[in-house]
């Protein structure tokens, strides 16, 4: 594969004008995606006012959106691949802007809720392919995970202040919610334009796009989604939720059929064969996902239970965004030191324990005692997990599968969002009417849903706690790999352990568990050239 004309070498200390201003494209882009995601969360309660939208309806105003992004993410991740990661990035940017404006003008719930789905569907496209612009730019080891720090902040950082920024917009009506993203993608747009540098394109031989995959998954999860949504009304045994999780079951089904046939998938299953790709799509999952539930309830409960204003709740979540933007850019020696599955862990730790603690809240919580802990330690979880999870799930992978995993990691980001938001509605909705009327009877169905969502993170955290177990001989055999093959050539294979942990200890820099595990799923060296090989 040819590689872009910008790499950075591993021992290159300063980037160029022009390699900073591709990434500050790039990270304007992200920023912006993840800003639309949580932007809409402050607004729902004056949305659901003016276009007359049940609960029920305005999670489909969040998850129409999720589910655009995260059902063609593999799909985009792949036309990334194959035509050109500067031109899909563009060109969907530039169906973003579209979208936003044509979002901002609507009249109706389903005609909002389908200008979502289409921004979503672009998202979709620019998230992998400058992802992958990055990851086949920068070196692997510290100078990607430099990268990708900054790169992943942005994100985190657009989705934490995205409820500060739309608590200031609603206030002033909640189309400027949704008219907002247009003009800053059209600045990136022109931007990306002059800076992102051209590559050679790529040969099309032979490789294709599988739309049949991209149909079977996406529609797998519509339906999962649905089905979820709409069990709580229809009936958990009913006839029609059973068929449907046997639809969905079937789907997939067939999706895992397509993608073991198809000559080029979506998915090169055997990349999920690697325990710390597992893990970082399935802690991705869990992280985001049990973090859109929270947002979804916690708006909510401010807005209808406390009487917050749209402004009052955005400042209530101002120290979320403000420590995730202080905090996160300075992660990139933090992973280098310690690797990824130990401060993923810790941003686990950080996110549960701020769910347990709002498991406290009542009809007149104090700010101060009860929320703002929350809040802090959820911004701590953000800086520490989202860049984490994006480098561990990217080092040591292929260059021309960069765009797969990529997509691969975004997808379960936002399905993961889709489907434990309609988890999290459900378990409101099975609990609304049965406590009688007023205020109290709101916070007795939300506090369910917020069990919920503190067992969804703790899932998250055992599952990642489990890679720690696994850490010690993986990393070090991984780093010493050359030594021990040095030796076993002199010493006719006789290597014993403590050379390989001895090699590990005098390594110039930290190896993240991903690194093996990419090795390992792609079949070959790093995308930075080493060798090497990894068990798990």
């Amino acid at each position: 594969m040819t590689s872009p004309s910008i790499t950075v070498p591993r021992s290159e200390e300063r980037w160029s004008a022009l390699q900073w201003g591709t990434l500050f494209v790039l990270c304007g882009a992200l920023f912006l995606d993840a800003l639309d995601v949580s932007m809409v969360g402050v607004a729902l309660p004056s949305i659901g006012d003016d276009l007359h939208l049940s609960t029920n309806s305005l999670q489909w105003v969040v998850s129409g959106y999720i589910l655009g992004y995260g059902g063609l993410l593999l799909l985009g991740g792949r036309a990334a691949d194959l035509l050109g990661r500067r031109r899909v990035f563009l060109v969907a940017l530039g169906i973003f802007a579209v979208a936003s404006l044509l979002g901002g003008l609507v009249d109706s719930g389903s005609l909002l809720i389908a200008t979502r789905f289409i921004k979503g569907l672009s998202a979709a496209f620019t998230a992998p392919a400058g992802l992958s612009i990055i990851t086949t730019t920068f070196a692997e080891g510290p100078v990607r995970n430099r990268a990708l720090t900054i790169y992943s902040s942005c994100g985190a950082t657009g989705f934490s202040m995205g409820l500060v920024l739309s608590g200031f917009l609603t206030e002033a009506g909640w189309r400027w919610t949704m008219l907002l993203p247009a003009p800053v993608a059209l600045i990136a747009l022109i931007a990306g334009l002059k800076l992102i540098p051209r590559t050679p394109r790529e040969s099309t031989e032979g490789r294709g796009y599988d739309l049949p995959g991209a149909v079977t998954g996406t529609a797998s999860m519509l339906l999962l989604v649905f089905t979820v949504v709409s069990a709580s009304s229809a009936g958990w045994a009913s006839a029609r939720t059973l068929g449907s999780f046997a639809g969905v079951a079937a789907l997939l089904a067939a999706f895992v059929v397509i993608e073991s046939r198809s000559s080029h998938p979506l998915i090169r299953l055997a990349v999920l064969r690697s325990s710390s790709q597992v893990r970082a799509n399935i802690g991705g999952a869990t992280f985001f996902g049990s973090y859109i539930g929270f947002q979804f309830l916690v708006t909510q409960y401010l807005q209808n239970v406390l009487g917050y204003s749209a402004m009052q709740t955005a400042l209530a979540f101002l120290p979320a965004g403000s420590l995730v933007a202080i905090l996160s850019t300075r992660m990139g020696p933090i992973v280098d030191r310690f690797g990824t599955p130990r401060v993923i862990a810790a941003g686990f730790v950080s996110l549960v324990t701020g769910y347990a603690l709002f498991l406290r809240i009542d009809l007149h919580p104090s700010y101060a005692a009860v929320i703002l802990p929350s809040m802090l330690l959820l911004g701590a979880a953000f800086a520490l997990a989202f860049p984490s999870l994006n480098i561990q799930a990217t080092n040591g992978v292929k260059n021309e599968e960069q765009g797969m995993v990529s997509g691969l990691l975004n997808t379960s980001f936002q399905v993961g969002g889709a489907i434990f938001l309609a988890v999290v509605t459900a378990v409101v909705t099975a609990n609304t009417g049965g406590h009688g009327g007023g205020k109290q009877a709101v916070l007795d169905s939300y506090r369910p849903a917020l069990w919920a969502v503190t067992g969804i993170g703790v899932a998250g955290l055992l599952l990642t706690l489990s890679g720690l177990r696994r850490q010690r001989p993986s990393y070090g055999i991984l780093v010493a790999s050359s030594a021990v093959d040095e030796a076993r050539r002199v010493d006719g294979g006789a290597v014993a352990a403590p050379v390989a942990t001895s090699a590990s200890a005098s390594s110039s820099s930290s190896v993240s568990e991903a690194a093996p595990a990419g090795r390992a799923a792609s079949g070959s060296g790093p995308a930075s050239g080493g060798t090497g090989t990894g068990r798990e």
